[in-house]
């Protein structure tokens, strides 16, 4: 199984940026995908997740309003659309597949992560 993030990079504070995720394998069968992310010195937190059939969303409350996850289950992509981003959004970017999309503890399976960094 495997995921493949990309679409990282460095971006000034109210820009945008969307990240991917391919999923295959293993993976691809698992029902939810989910974004997370780690900034320097914290633990690592749920950002985003998306029920691969329900296309259900859940997102945590630091980025409602502007980031979007979605998918593309033709191309087995998960999307993180991520507007208006603002300097305490860098952190690693982590794509990841689990059981369920309201229980962000069932992840297990990892991508390698994608670097954002908002400048101020």
């Amino acid at each position: 199984e495997q995921l493949v993030e990309s679409g990282g990079g460095l971006v000034q504070a109210g820009g945008s940026l969307r990240l991917s995720c391919a999923a295959s394998g293993r993976t691809f069968s698992r029902p939810a995908m989910g974004w997370f992310r780690q900034a320097p010195g914290k633990e690592r937190e749920f950002v985003a997740a998306i029920g691969w059939s329900s296309g259900y969303t859940k997102s945590a409350d630091s980025v409602k309003g502007r980031f979007t996850i979605s998918k593309d289950n033709a191309k087995n992509t998960v999307y993180l659309q991520m507007n208006s981003l603002k300097p305490e959004d860098t952190a690693v970017y982590y794509c990841a597949a689990g059981m369920s999309f309201l229980r962000p503890t069932t992840f297990d399976s990892w991508g390698q992560g994608t670097q954002v960094t908002v400048s101020s």
